[in-house]
């Protein structure tokens, strides 16, 4: 593009920013050392890397962390651009499998985590290419010098690139920022690195996870270790209800949004349940789980649509994919690790969202059942809701049959049932049954936890036989239980209480 009265002869200033400002500045972006790695890995897949050795090596101040992978490798000159801060323009149109942003993550990533920054790289039928930035080094010089070899004492961190015939190294050392000058014999200061390993293995698995569920797609170690997927879905579990998918076109480009109600705490097992609630819990986790090129950028937000993270809705999530044409209408930031969608779609966002989350609200109320109570005119409950001017009363149901034979006792004792009966009523604690529940639902006991199955079919034969009173058949008496709340759930016992009937064990 030429400009209109730009020439050679135009005056002008070269203002080239100072190193040492402009650096340390880039070590400001709020990476933490979850994204950061993430961002690392994000150029070892865009690379076609298969495979990602993460190693975190405790030597007190004198620690390093690397990421080595067998992508395809970079020649001098291609590192040399790779280093250069900005390598790549965010306008520029890339790759459709591009992971990559703003040419910046490489280095402002590893700026935000360490003090020197090392990159190794070989590719096929080249020589191993080696850059350096050391900030201390930039300070001091105040030039935009890259290093072209490792730092004195480090050259055997790079030994595992010379036995392979392409691939990577990314090495940071002077860990200030969690690390520091650490002692080698502190443990508190080894501890929490251990913990940061930790830290980062979750995000890894949360961030990569659709790339780790492929075979043969991606595999990634930390310490050896090889890293499993998190998928905030549970798609493995046969409660999790998967709501009808959603295209939503901007500006030629296809959003998909498929949302998830995931099970009642009921209806899985506990292990199950824990691994599920994710790094952050089960509360902080809902909401939309948005994915460029199936990565992970945002994971259990309501993206400003107007909705809180409510308790009873922690069961909501949905799943927003995104191609990387569309990071500038998302504004997607440099650490990958925020969007917002566009004017124009937040309508149909909005909608999904409160759907989700009305269906995730009707799943946390009612243990897992789909149908609410009122509508479900089938089921005998022991306890009714009552308005009354406004407010809400529970009132045991006298319409049910075991209650009915209660009140059927001689009249003398008739009125100490139902003052027995009226005080329950009116004492039931419901502010601390809503105190409780939110704060630790699944430690809410369910209909006869614990209880032997002995006890529980006592129970259901002195229903059957309160049943049998009121005229119903052995059959009529036997699927009527069936109805009534919580013997619904008990199937297996229901069948046994019928094979007694057959057999002439109960009467």
């Amino acid at each position: 593009m030429t400009f209109s009265g730009v020439g050679d002869s135009e005056q002008y200033s070269i203002a080239a920013p100072l190193p040492s400002a402009m650096v340390e500045s880039f070590r400001a972006f709020g990476y933490d050392i979850g994204t950061a790695i993430a961002d690392l890995i994000d150029n070892s897949v865009t690379a076609g890397a298969k495979n990602i050795w993460l190693s975190f090596s405790w030597d007190g101040a004198n620690s390093h962390v690397s990421i080595r992978d067998d992508g395809y490798g970079m020649t001098k000159s291609q590192l040399i651009s790779a280093m250069r801060l900005g390598s790549q323009s965010p306008l520029e149109q890339r790759e459709s499998h591009d992971l990559g942003r703003f040419g910046l993550g490489l280095k402002t990533a590893s700026f935000s985590q360490c003090r020197r920054l090392t990159v190794a790289s070989r590719s096929k039928n080249h020589e191993v290419a080696i850059s350096r930035w050391d900030l201390d080094y930039l300070n001091q010089v105040n030039e935009w010098r890259l290093l072209s070899s490792p730092a004195e004492g480090s050259e055997q961190k790079f030994n595992d690139l010379t036995n392979m015939f392409q691939g990577t190294i990314v090495l940071w050392e002077c860990l200030d920022r969690f690390v520091g000058n650490a002692k080698n014999d502190d443990q508190k200061a080894q501890n929490d690195f251990l913990e940061t390993v930790e830290v980062v293995e979750n995000h890894l698995a949360m961030v990569f996870h659709r790339f780790l569920e492929k075979r043969d797609r991606l595999k990634l170690w930390i310490n050896n270790r090889i890293i499993k997927p998190w998928n905030p879905f549970l798609l493995d579990a046969q409660a999790t209800q998967i709501l009808p998918s959603e295209p939503l076109t901007f500006n030629g480009e296809t959003v998909k949004v498929q949302p998830y109600v995931l099970p009642h705490h009921s209806k899985i097992d506990k292990e199950s349940y824990d691994r599920a609630a994710g790094v952050n819990g089960w509360n902080a986790q809902q909401g939309f789980y948005v994915y460029r090129n199936e990565r992970l950028l945002v994971a259990g937000d309501w993206l400003s649509l107007g909705y809180q993270k409510d308790e009873h809705c922690k069961l909501a999530r949905i799943q927003v994919d995104l191609p990387n044409s569309m990071d500038s209408d998302w504004s997607i930031d440099i650490k990958k690790s925020r969007a917002r969608p566009p004017i124009v779609l937040k309508a149909d966002l909005r909608r999904i969202a409160k759907l989700t989350r009305h269906r995730a609200t009707e799943i946390y109320r009612h243990r897992g059942k789909v149908l609410a109570r009122e509508d479900n005119e089938d089921h005998v409950f022991i306890w009714d809701k009552k308005i009354m001017r406004g407010k809400v009363f529970y009132s045991i149901n006298k319409e049910h049959s075991l209650v009915q034979e209660i009140l059927n006792i001689p009249n003398n004792y008739q009125p100490l049932i139902r003052a027995l009966l009226r005080l329950l009523e009116e004492t039931v604690p419901v502010q601390q049954i809503w105190v409780d529940n939110p704060a630790e639902p699944e430690k809410q006991a369910q209909p006869f936890d614990e209880i032997p199955s002995e006890q529980v079919m006592e129970i259901m034969i002195e229903i059957y036989r309160a049943l049998r009173k009121t005229n119903l058949t052995q059959e009529q008496a036997r699927d009527r239980i069936l109805t009534i709340e919580p013997f619904q759930n008990f199937e297996a016992l229901t069948k046994t209480l019928s094979d007694q009937l057959i057999s002439g064990d109960v009467k």
